[in-house]
């Protein structure tokens, strides 16, 4: 076991963890931020991502040991009143049928839109790649990520 402190959604935490525990599950069972789903645990899915530093990462993978200083941000993050630009684009499209994979969505949508606010459809795809919805609400998907970069752009 080794301490670690990670600032967490702008807050600075300590766990005392192994070092080669997933972020996912420090996350999770560490410091009961549950929004970060389990998917697949390889990274495949999506449903794991946060944010370090503003990029999207799958956590299920990432081990402890190798955020160091790096910010990290989880869908509790995101926003305080659940109000960011995607989440309003999200509820205004009717995005999630189950839900589990949608913080997973979301926090790679918000990326690449911090990134590119005014993505094109090939980048939106590329940018979404890999986050699996098993109940295949693609087109919503996509349809949101264009409403949140007009909201963005306004």
């Amino acid at each position: 076991m080794a301490a670690f402190t990670l600032t967490v959604n702008g807050k600075k935490q300590e766990v005392n963890v192994d070092a080669q525990t997933p972020v996912l599950w420090v996350l999770r069972d560490h410091l009961n931020l549950v929004g970060t789903k389990f998917g697949c645990g390889m990274a495949q899915c999506g449903a794991c991502t946060i944010h370090l530093d503003g990029t999207a990462t799958r956590s299920c993978s990432l081990p402890v040991s190798a955020v160091g200083k790096m910010e990290i941000t989880t869908i509790e993050g995101l926003s305080e009143r659940g109000d960011h630009p995607v989440q309003q684009a999200w509820l205004e499209h009717d995005v999630p049928q189950c839900g589990y994979c949608q913080a997973g969505q979301i926090m790679s949508a918000a990326a690449l839109l911090n990134e590119n606010p005014n993505p094109t459809d090939e980048q939106i795809e590329a940018a979404m790649n890999g986050n699996i919805c098993r109940c295949g609400t693609y087109v919503r998907i996509k349809a949101a990520i264009k409403t949140a970069a007009q909201l963005i752009n306004e």
